[in-house]
């Protein structure tokens, strides 16, 4: 790609070829894929993402909300979707495209059925989501013969599958604790199978999930971050590729002397004179104030250069006192060199959340670096 004139987000596909073969190189050729789409494709472009997957053979997708499938649908996605999050608000939607809900307390069971009634539906495929551990949504044991019996009563939906979530397949000093969900969940599917008298897909591996647990990829995994190039661990992050580089440019750089401030309210006081470089993405953009003072840093020709004083909205001041740099120089907030799991760290935060936070108006850009 040739170097940043503006604030953009890179999206490496041959990235994503890369991990989504390396994670499926851990499982079973009969194994099923549920590539995980939601929040823009993790901060990057859903629609992208979702047909450079689809193209290497993922069998479903995931969002979290109906009107995210409803965007996929939209640009021609006709691979299965499961939404994650329903409301009834959303029902019309989520028939209307042909999405998935996922169905995880009595209450939604029986709204769910009485609007595909209502719809005159027949075997709508629903996903039942069970509770082992996360305490986020779900149904729970006890629930198995409500549900059964509710079922029986319509024909008007049908289990596609039943799932769990774990709760902490990454860190692995809390072993014990995901066995005991893998084998709640294992215990809760026999169960719902002898009672439903049909075998729906099962599935509760996430990225970690597929990684440290083989024993939980059942029939299918579902897989979010390491699709986007983060395992949750050093030793795997060397197979993965990120998928999504946040670039930048130099506007003005200015010469700081001792006892002059940068940025709102005095934000740096320079100790000496100081090289300060104006960016032009902010707070606004996906850089959150909590990154300012020289806890953030960009790289510049492979150089970090800390954020000086606070995040602006729209601008970050950075320090390139000893950076050989000019106006127009390309930034790189991260990306493969500087991850963002290395720079969500220094604020004790996840990869997640910084990738996920790149505004809508910074420009995407495709390529297959």
């Amino acid at each position: 790609m040739p170097k940043a004139t503006e604030t953009l987000l890179e999206i490496d596909l041959n990235a994503l070829d890369n991990n989504y073969k390396y994670l499926t190189s851990k499982l079973k050729p009969e194994t099923k894929v549920l590539a995980v789409v939601k929040a823009f494709g993790y901060g990057s472009d859903s629609v992208v993402i979702a047909k450079e997957l689809a193209a290497l053979g993922a069998d479903y997708f995931a969002v979290a909300y109906a009107n995210e499938g409803e965007t996929l649908r939209n640009a021609s996605i006709e691979t299965p979707i499961l939404v994650l999050h329903p409301l009834p608000v959303n029902f019309e939607i989520i028939v209307d495209r042909c999405l998935e809900p996922s169905i995880y307390s009595r209450k939604m069971l029986e709204e769910f059925i009485a609007f595909a009634e209502g719809k005159k539906q027949k075997e709508y495929p629903i996903h039942l989501k069970f509770n082992t551990g996360l305490n986020r949504l779900g149904f729970v044991e006890k629930d198995l013969d409500f549900i059964v019996e509710t079922l029986s009563k319509s024909q008007s939906v049908k289990v596609k599958s039943v799932f769990s979530h774990l709760a902490a397949s990454e860190d692995l000093k809390l072993k014990e604790f995901t066995t005991g969900q893998i084998d709640d969940f294992r215990k809760i599917s026999e169960e719902i199978i002898a009672k439903l008298g049909y075998k729906p897909l099962l599935h509760c591996a996430n990225t970690s999930g597929i990684i440290n647990y083989p024993q939980a990829h059942f029939d299918m995994v579902r897989t979010g971050i390491g699709l986007y190039g983060y395992g949750n661990d050093p030793a795997e992050n060397k197979h993965l590729k990120p998928v999504g580089t946040l670039k930048t440019v130099i506007s003005q750089i200015h010469t700081v002397q001792k006892d002059e401030s940068v940025g709102y309210n005095r934000g740096f006081v320079a100790g000496k004179t100081t090289r300060s470089a104006t960016l032009p993405i902010g707070h606004a953009d996906g850089i959150p104030r909590s990154y300012g003072k020289g806890k953030g840093w960009v790289t510049i020709h492979e150089k970090k250069a800390h954020i000086l004083g606070n995040v602006c909205m729209d601008m970050i001041m950075v320090d390139v006192t000893g950076i050989e740099c000019q106006e127009g120089d390309e930034a790189i907030v991260f990306g493969p060199s500087s991850t963002a799991e290395e720079l969500s760290a220094a604020i004790n935060s996840i990869s997640y959340e910084l990738i996920t936070a790149v505004s809508q108006r910074v420009k995407r850009v495709v390529c297959r670096n």
